[in-house]
């Protein structure tokens, strides 16, 4: 017998566009044809969520909402085109007016708790946040945050070029948009350190996280919030999640100072093991990669590791300044926020290298 030659019926995948639609109605624009819309099958939540169901002839598509309102020319939205692979589903918040103003330009300062030294930071909102107001954000915490927008504010003229590592990551389709919230303390060396960084930290839980869930669409909750930093900044950004695990959900720590003026090895070896995923990362050589190694390993001997929460990375000749930090952060973005499920690997390809290092079955 001859076998079935019918074409097999191709899934469906959903697009799901939130916005605040005031009039008008929303399509779709694929990259198989630009000119051609697609229409919508659904209306929900007071025309709120626009619903699309399509049939893609290979594996991924590029797309792009519009905006059609009578008598007014059709509106693409703002940005980079987005990717949709088949059968992920996929919900995004458009906006369709660029926005010109500076987000991470005003800076704020909180007292300290209890008499601390007081903690300045300012926030830098991602594309489109002034107008589709139904988005809210996981947060990143960064330390050093006088390094990360504008390099005539920066260590030695460097900054990490947060923004743009964002509009590139965003582009690619990589991760799930964020708020990044830039602290700057008044001394780095007591701050980062034992045992300033507990009234520090207690500063920043108790002042400033209040401050932004109340001001700006933060998601909230550990799975929601990140804590990074470099050199000290990675010392505290470690401490911090260690401390208040039900406040930060994920650490990342580039080319950490460990051991200098911390006890966090100490803690890590009695204390129960937090519900976290870190990062940790270091240069070679020169670069703190001995201190770095060793915490991984410390980590890995308390269970991190075989549940997809530790990635540890080394770099050849990376040297301990902004511009190789800026290099290696989309890195931990992508662990922490990446856009879809992780891909099925083994925890080893994240670094895990521990003497019960499970095997494929």
């Amino acid at each position: 017998m001859r076998g079935d030659t019918r074409t097999p019926t191709r899934p469906t995948t959903a697009v799901r566009v939130r916005y605040p639609l005031a009039e008008g109605s929303i399509a779709l624009r694929l990259d198989s044809d630009w000119d051609r819309d697609v229409e919508a099958v659904a209306l929900e939540d007071g025309a709120a969520t626009t619903t699309f169901q399509l049939r893609l002839s290979r594996p991924y598509a590029y797309f792009k909402p519009v905006l059609r309102r009578d008598g007014q020319e059709v509106r693409w939205a703002a940005g980079n085109d987005y990717l949709l692979v088949a059968g992920a589903d996929r919900t995004i918040y458009p906006s369709f007016w660029a926005e010109s103003i500076c987000t991470p330009c005003d800076v704020r300062e909180v007292s300290g708790e209890g008499g601390a030294p007081p903690i300045s930071y300012r926030v830098f909102q991602p594309p489109g946040y002034g107008e589709n107001v139904l988005k809210r954000y996981p947060v990143v915490y960064i330390q050093d945050g006088q390094n990360l927008f504008f390099p005539e504010e920066s260590a030695f003229g460097k900054a990490w070029r947060i923004g743009e590592t964002l509009e590139w990551l965003a582009a690619m389709n990589a991760i799930d948009k964020v708020l990044i919230v830039g602290l700057v303390p008044q001394d780095r060396q007591r701050d980062y350190t034992a045992p300033g960084y507990q009234s520090y930290g207690e500063t920043l839980v108790q002042r400033v996280l209040p401050e932004v869930e109340s001001d700006w669409r933060a998601l909230r909750g550990p799975e929601n919030t990140a804590v990074m930093g470099s050199s000290l900044g990675g010392v505290v950004s470690f401490f911090l999640a260690w401390n208040w695990p039900e406040t930060f959900g994920m650490t990342a720590c580039m080319s950490s100072t460990f051991g200098w003026r911390d006890d966090l090895r100490s803690r890590i070896a009695s204390e129960p093991q937090r519900d976290l995923r870190i990062y940790l990362d270091s240069g070679w050589p020169d670069d703190n990669y001995e201190v770095t190694r060793a915490m991984r390993d410390l980590l890995v001997q308390r269970g991190y590791g075989r549940r997809r929460d530790l990635m540890y990375l080394a770099f050849p000749q990376a040297l301990h300044d902004e511009r190789y930090w800026a290099l290696r952060v989309p890195i931990p973005f992508q662990f922490f926020f990446r856009s879809g499920p992780l891909p099925g690997v083994s925890p080893g390809l994240l670094g895990f290298d521990g003497p019960e290092r499970p095997t494929k079955g």
